[in-house]
């Protein structure tokens, strides 16, 4: 679809904005952006655009906030939705990489976000798509925010960052081939086994070793929808192994495919690279 990406500009722009968080996250979502603020952040480094069908109807947007870290502009990424008939389409990574455009004029050179560790396709987006990694997890960030989307797990969340300027990153906003990351082959999984063939959750004893992967379920929100405890058993399992091996000093690596249809974070030390 021809879609034109650009900044909000008109108060039904901002109100439409809104009504996609309500869309995305559910009626009842606590921490939607309210127009006010998606408004004025624009007026002191922040970003608040949208995409729109030729027709002129807001199909998807994004937000976030521009500060100071140690004395260095840095943003915060905080809202990407897209409405339904839009999701699966990489208009998410259009307007990932219309964000970073703007941010590299105005002389920011990096940017945050946070994503559920347990969401595949977000893990596959951001760290194999548009070459973030996460660098902090933080347990039950937001608290309850009531949505839809984050109920029964709670709010556990990577922190991840972004390079804007990075070969990699700027490699990768050009369309052109990134070799796909992957584990070592002595590599253990650490938080799950197999029963009868099916990757099942479990918190045991953490191994000591230089670099280790960490599963994730297919499809987290599939799980949930069978099973709310055996969610809860993957928030469980993956956060014990995370907490534990960051303290260690291990870094996410990389997200890959460890079998058909089963993906995992390789952890390793920050000057490793897969």
């Amino acid at each position: 679809m021809d879609l034109t990406i650009r900044h909000l500009e008109t108060l039904p722009e901002y109100r439409a904005a809104v009504e996609i968080q309500k869309e995305t996250w559910g009626r009842d979502f606590a921490d939607a952006v309210p127009l006010s603020i998606l408004k004025v952040a624009q007026r002191v480094g922040g970003i608040t655009a949208g995409a729109f069908t030729p027709e002129g109807r807001m199909v998807g947007c994004v937000f976030g906030l521009t500060g100071l870290r140690n004395g260095e502009a840095v943003h915060w990424s905080d809202i990407l939705a897209v409405t339904p008939d839009m999701r699966g389409t990489g208009l998410g990574k259009r307007l990932k990489w219309f964000q970073r455009a703007e941010l590299l004029k105005m002389g920011v050179r990096t940017m945050f976000w946070t994503f559920d560790p347990l969401q595949a396709l977000n893990a596959n987006l951001n760290i194999n798509t548009l070459g973030a990694l996460p660098v902090e997890y933080v347990e039950n960030m937001y608290g309850e925010t009531g949505s839809d989307l984050h109920a029964g797990l709670g709010t556990d969340r990577f922190v991840a960052q972004w390079d804007l300027a990075s070969e990699p990153v700027e490699a990768r906003a050009q369309g052109k081939p990134v070799a796909p990351h992957r584990a070592p082959a002595d590599a253990p999984i650490v938080n799950t086994r197999l029963e009868a063939g099916v990757p099942v959750p479990f918190s045991g004893a953490l191994p000591d070793a230089k670099t280790v992967l960490v599963e994730i379920p297919a499809s987290i929100n599939e799980t949930k929808r069978v099973s709310r405890e055996l969610g809860m058993r993957w928030r469980e399992c993956t956060r014990a192994a995370f907490v534990h091996y960051f303290a260690q000093g291990l870094r996410i690596r990389g997200f890959v495919e460890i079998a058909p249809n089963r993906r995992a974070y390789a952890m390793g030390p920050d000057n490793l690279s897969f």
